[in-house]
């Protein structure tokens, strides 16, 4: 059939190496966002067999302890008995920290000056991107996150893996674990789910049958849409039959390795850089959520079923040098007028951003794992994921 195809992809447990190095890099940003709002972080991680290493860019006026933050994440994602192969109490954590380099802070620097509240035109236009890059948002009404199907329930399915595990209703997992979705599609519409793959470590001692049958009956039933497992898709559970060595003593992990995850499944393109670890100057971070957010009230505003936004800065300059909405084809207006509407209804300048998206609050470590963006299962969301502009919109676009 010529308009069927498949879409896959894929998400990971917290307790997967480069998510655990997520983790860590936004659970040091958060500490030092409760203590200093204005701190410049630009944080990476490493974990392998017994270390971490904590590498990076801070320049803060407080003084936060990276080790025990870096232990105390590493205990509670579930990382506590050696026979795990990493443990929070006994691995070593060995820190690299310097101050941002000048060279990129002075683009960026009139940002420390400036008060908490309400910013004239004048200082938001003196605060420049904190690097060069180009960032992408997307949406559409696929399902209840404004996301593509896959990577929905992808997330799903690895959060509710998680949860089982640490709820002890599958008693015998351990941290690490991975899901995958392949989707059918006809004539753009999903029909049906082709594959669907779970990877969850596990004690040594139980078999693949049983993990097989409690992985389908807890984790993989009570996710998946009936109505979409009518072909009844097929499943794979720990595919190479044995899944006892994982986490960092099994794989590398880095900060910014799962920018895929992260985003929208790698249907859409990514952009330029990671989230993770990254204080909201930088546009990588704070650029990426306010596109998101511009996407998902297009489409919440009933204005295209789904949004791609695309915007673009050089280092040290506040407004974008470019911005630009593609809805494939499914826009009531043309692309061009929705980029008019996207512009009078949107700030895409850093400081404008920040400020409206409240960006300097601690609230980034709980993204660092199941995606930043669809992610109204947390409380209260996060205000990219907030539809408050869509009624704003359909008003907009009524005089284009």
């Amino acid at each position: 059939m010529e308009n069927r195809f498949l879409l896959t992809s894929e998400s990971v447990t917290e307790g997967h190496p480069d998510k655990l190095a997520d983790q860590i890099s936004d659970g040091i940003l958060d500490a030092i966002l409760e203590e200093d709002p204005m701190g410049r972080v630009a944080c990476e991680t490493l974990v392998s067999t017994g270390l971490v290493v904590v590498a990076g860019e801070i320049t803060t006026s407080c003084y936060v302890d990276i080790p025990r933050i870096t232990r105390q994440i590493i205990k509670e994602i579930g990382y506590t008995r050696a026979k795990y192969g990493f443990d929070g109490d006994t691995c070593a954590v060995l820190t690299a920290i310097d101050e941002q380099s000048p060279d990129i802070s002075q683009g960026v620097d009139k940002a420390l000056e400036i008060r908490e509240g309400n910013l004239s035109e004048q200082e938001i236009d003196a605060i420049g991107a904190g690097d060069q890059g180009m960032m992408v948002g997307y949406a559409c009404d696929e399902t209840e996150e404004f996301l593509p199907l896959p990577i929905a329930l992808a997330h799903r399915l690895a959060r509710r893996l998680s949860q089982v595990r640490k709820e002890k209703i599958v008693p015998y997992l351990r941290p690490d674990g991975k899901t995958q979705v392949t989707v059918e599609y006809e004539d753009g519409k999903a029909v049906g789910i082709e594959t669907v793959v779970v990877s969850a470590q596990h004690h040594p001692a139980v078999s693949h049958e049983q993990i097989y049958n409690d992985l389908c009956e807890m984790v993989i039933n009570p996710i998946l849409p009936e109505y979409l497992t009518e072909k009844s898709p097929r499943v794979l559970v720990n595919p190479t039959g044995r899944f006892v060595l994982g986490g960092p003593m099994a794989d590398t992990g880095l900060t910014g390795r799962k920018i895929m995850v992260d985003t929208y499944g790698g249907i859409v393109p990514h952009g330029g850089g990671c989230f993770s670890g990254k204080d909201p100057t930088k546009v990588d971070r704070s650029a990426a959520y306010m596109t998101r957010y511009a996407a998902k009230n297009v489409v919440a505003a009933g204005l295209a079923r789904e949004c791609k936004i695309q915007v673009a800065y050089a280092i040290g300059v506040a407004h974008p040098v470019s911005v630009m909405v593609d809805t494939q084809g499914t826009g009531v207006l043309p692309d061009t007028k929705l980029t008019e509407i996207v512009l009078e209804n949107f700030d895409f300048r850093p400081a404008a951003i920040i400020r409206d998206l409240d960006l300097r609050k601690a609230q980034y470590r709980k993204l660092a794992s199941y995606g930043h963006m669809g992610r109204i299962d947390i409380d209260p969301i996060p205000a990219w994921e907030c539809i408050d502009r869509a009624e704003t919109l359909r008003k907009t676009a009524k005089n284009f």
